[in-house]
């Protein structure tokens, strides 16, 4: 026993001085508190359960430790864990404890605020929904926005049942048909506005927007033709007034031919007789399907 204590007696010693020394570094310094405000993670949530309302995120904490280790703690480094495998539907009540936060060596917790959680829980559910597609703005003139389909056509959410009740359906991101004259068909992410609920996988649909001709198509006659850019010369065009067929919604007809703009452009044309194309602007949500007649006589001196 003698040689047995003889050999471990080198180890001894040197925990002794680690020890001794270890005390005096501490001893040197002062014992402070310190309060700081940090996260606060669940665990063992029963699957069967969804936590609903708005549940505590953080928690305040006192702290009680030497000067130096307080000041060696960093942002994120404690947190406060909560355990909530003995939850049941309903509103439950938890007790925090400096049991929960992990510290570092020579930090104790003095006091948590708030000590106790009020949580409210319910039974977790699912639900399968019309996945209804989000289009923004119109269509080239003349043009409608016809059907809208997507393509799966429905989505499982899942979450608390009472949320799943009031659940009706799933969106997604918008699709364009803005100056649109064809269908448009784009690839969108799908989600749902209830923050309470979740896709139970994360999925994209395929929105196919058909982008149709107006149904109605009707004529505009005698629309005066007016020269452009006629600098430093003398046109005249015949004829003086033209037809245009038009295509838009029933309540746009009432547009008269003052609502339109019809324009021979000249620019650069020196004296001569020539055949020019006719410009026409429609109002708002009116397309042009033909201008009669297409090309006009000018006389230019």
């Amino acid at each position: 026993m003698a040689v047995f204590g003889t050999k471990h007696l080198g180890l001894k010693s040197l925990s002794i001085v680690l020890a001794a020394l270890l005390w005096m570094l501490v001893s040197g310094e002062r014992i402070v508190e310190r309060s700081v405000r940090i996260p606060v993670e669940f665990t063992n949530l029963p699957p069967q359960l969804e936590v609903v309302g708005d549940a505590i995120t953080v928690v305040d904490v006192r702290l009680r430790g030497s000067s130096g280790a307080l000041s060696r703690i960093s942002t994120g480094e404690l947190t406060a864990l909560l355990d909530l495998r003995s939850a049941r539907a309903g509103r439950r009540l938890f007790h925090l404890t400096g049991r929960e936060v992990r510290t570092p060596f020579g930090v104790d917790v003095v006091q948590l605020t708030p000590a106790t959680v009020s949580m409210t829980f319910e039974p977790s559910g699912s639900k399968v929904v019309p996945i209804v597609a989000a289009v923004e703005g119109e269509p080239a003139d003349g043009y409608l926005t016809g059907t809208v389909t997507a393509d799966p056509a429905t989505v499982e959410v899942v979450g608390p049942v009472s949320a799943l009740a009031r659940l009706t359906e799933a969106m997604t991101e918008p699709v364009s048909v803005a100056g649109k004259d064809a269908t448009v068909v784009d690839s969108v992410t799908v989600g749902v506005a209830d923050v309470s609920v979740r896709l139970r996988q994360p999925m994209v649909t395929r929105v196919t927007v058909n982008v149709t001709p107006a149904p109605v198509e009707w004529a505009v006659a005698a629309i005066p033709v007016r020269i452009h850019n006629a600098f430093g010369v003398t046109a005249q065009v015949t004829p003086s007034v033209v037809t245009v067929h038009v295509r838009g919604p029933r309540e746009t007809m009432a547009s008269g031919a003052d609502a339109f703009e019809a324009t021979v452009d000249v620019s650069g044309l020196r004296s001569g007789l020539y055949q020019l194309p006719v410009q026409v602007v429609p109002p708002a949500r009116i397309g042009v399907v033909r201008v009669d007649p297409r090309e006009l006589r000018v006389q230019i001196r």
